[in-house]
């Protein structure tokens, strides 16, 4: 295989109809790396609005099992993404997700939000960071993927292209965006968890971290803005990281999100039905899209 030949192969498949397939292959194989920083940040950013910070901060996932909070938002992710939505994993998944979201009283507006961020987040990551930008093609399946992720957890009024995803997010960090105590407590217990998985480089890695944040992020939060120097120290590494991984061969077996050495918490494996956590439901959780056949269907 030479380095371009997975973009043609997307090239040769339809965004709308095969939107999983492209999916899987941009994220795991073209660039399993830079998607996952850049969810990473996706979810971040959103502890910016302070009705979501201040939920996460009451739950108490992030603060105080920030390492758990952390393992079972990727692995129940990384399930959907792997057993796709009518994989008996991935309804499982799905369920999980709609069981503890319908625990609280979430308006549809965050719930759309957050899915923004899945969508546009890592398309900028690869714009600034990526071995290539992503393709016309894979934008378009990356928007079909999360519009249809967000149908399977109820989530209303979608957007429908990527750009339809862009706006929705720019406006809605525009007018959300501000400074909760609550929500502050939870990004430093992120930063923290991030920067300690590097041990004595934790210092280093949490500015590094705080090097990539935008300065709308930085003051919704109120950290110190970085120095010039150590900014552009940074995004330069990343680049040059970018110009080596072009030159490598291309992944010829896709790596998940469960592969990742971040994952810590499951040594001995796991079984997607005991992800996350198992808070009073408020109303039923299962996933409001009809499926065919099986026991997990909802």
């Amino acid at each position: 295989m030479r380095r371009y030949d997975w973009l043609k192969e997307i090239r040769r498949l339809d965004p709308e109809r095969d939107f999983l397939t492209i999916y899987r292959i941009t994220a795991t194989r073209e660039f399993p790396w830079d998607i996952t920083r850049a969810l990473e940040l996706a979810l971040y950013r959103t502890y910016a609005v302070p009705s979501i910070g201040r939920l996460l901060a009451a739950t108490a996932e992030l603060t105080d099992r920030t390492q758990k909070r952390y393992d079972d938002t990727a692995l129940l992710l990384d399930a959907v993404l792997e057993h796709g939505f009518d994989g008996e994993d991935g309804r499982t998944a799905i369920r999980r997700i709609n069981q503890m979201h319908r625990s609280y009283d979430i308006s549809n507006e965050d719930m759309r939000y957050v899915l923004c961020t899945f969508v546009v987040v890592p398309k900028r990551w690869l714009d600034a960071y990526g071995w290539r930008p992503l393709s016309a093609h894979e934008r378009a399946a990356v928007a079909a993927y999360y519009r249809t992720l967000g149908r399977h957890m109820g989530i209303t009024e979608l957007p429908q292209t990527y750009e339809d995803f862009e706006r929705c997010l720019d406006s809605y960090e525009e007018a959300h965006f501000g400074w909760d105590e609550d929500a502050r407590r939870v990004s430093d217990a992120t930063l923290d968890l991030m920067a300690g998985w590097y041990g004595p480089l934790a210092p280093l890695v949490r500015g590094a971290s705080m090097a990539l944040l935008d300065d709308t992020l930085l003051d919704a939060f109120r950290y110190d803005r970085p120095k010039p120097a150590v900014r552009k120290a940074v995004r330069g590494a990343l680049k040059l990281r970018a110009r080596a991984v072009r030159l490598l061969p291309p992944r010829r077996t896709p790596h998940y999100a469960r592969q990742n050495p971040e994952i810590k918490g499951y040594p001995n494996g796991f079984r997607v039905a005991e992800l996350g956590t198992f808070p009073a439901a408020r109303r039923t959780g299962g996933c409001p899209v009809p499926h065919k056949e099986g026991p997990a269907a909802s």
